[in-house]
């Protein structure tokens, strides 16, 4: 990311920050990769239950490996031999780890999901969601943030999956009902009922897809 681009992300995290605040949800903003960890772990007190959807970006910044290396009680479902009962222990758990497929720049999150167990514990069950957000996710409103999450994130997710979708194959959203589509249920994300429940950290780095 060119330095001009992460001074004008830095401006509009203020913004974004304060959409999340009327929207009953809280934000903050790290320049670093570094940084976000440093947040996102003082804000996970140890010996807290925690799990995650297939977020990239809390990979990449290297919160689930702290995590698993940490005092925490990490709920790992690739370690689970019935994976069914893995996503159940998310509802449960104290904290949810999750991205955004998009982020409109007032505050609201899009998400698409294939088995819905991202987005149905993102809307219901953990105590706490903590999103991991790059600024390369945020858009100028639903539409395009739409937009986004079925031309951009959908496509490389379905790649990344090995999955055969006409986007895995043409790079483009075709409004499929294939088998094997993950654009099964779309969570826009506007408002939190539960105050210091939801807590976006947003990094001034290219994270995820």
């Amino acid at each position: 990311m060119h330095e001009i681009e992460k001074q004008r992300n830095t401006l509009l995290s203020k913004k974004i920050i304060e959409g999340l605040k009327s929207r009953n949800m809280t934000g903050y903003f790290a320049e670093t990769k570094e940084e976000a960890l440093a947040k996102a772990l003082e804000l996970i007190p140890k010996g807290s239950s925690v799990t995650m959807g297939g977020a990239m970006s809390a990979h990449e910044i290297g919160l689930v490996d702290a995590l698993k290396n940490g005092d925490y009680k990490f709920i790992d479902r690739d370690n689970y031999e019935d994976k069914h009962a893995a996503m159940l222990a998310a509802y449960d758990a104290d904290f949810f780890l999750s991205s955004a497929n998009a982020m409109t720049d007032d505050g609201i999150l899009v998400n698409i999901d294939g088995n819905a167990n991202r987005v149905s514990a993102i809307a219901q069950g953990p105590r706490k969601v903590l999103f991991i957000v790059g600024m390369n996710k945020i858009t100028n409103d639903i539409d395009s943030a739409m937009k986004r999450a079925r031309n951009i994130a959908a496509p490389v997710n379905a790649r990344r999956f090995g999955l055969s979708t006409p986007c895995a194959k043409t790079g483009a959203c075709m409004n499929c009902k294939s088998p094997d589509t993950i654009c099964c249920q779309f969570l826009i994300t506007r408002y939190s009922r539960h105050a210091d429940r939801i807590h976006v950290i947003l990094v001034n780095e290219d994270l995820g897809f």
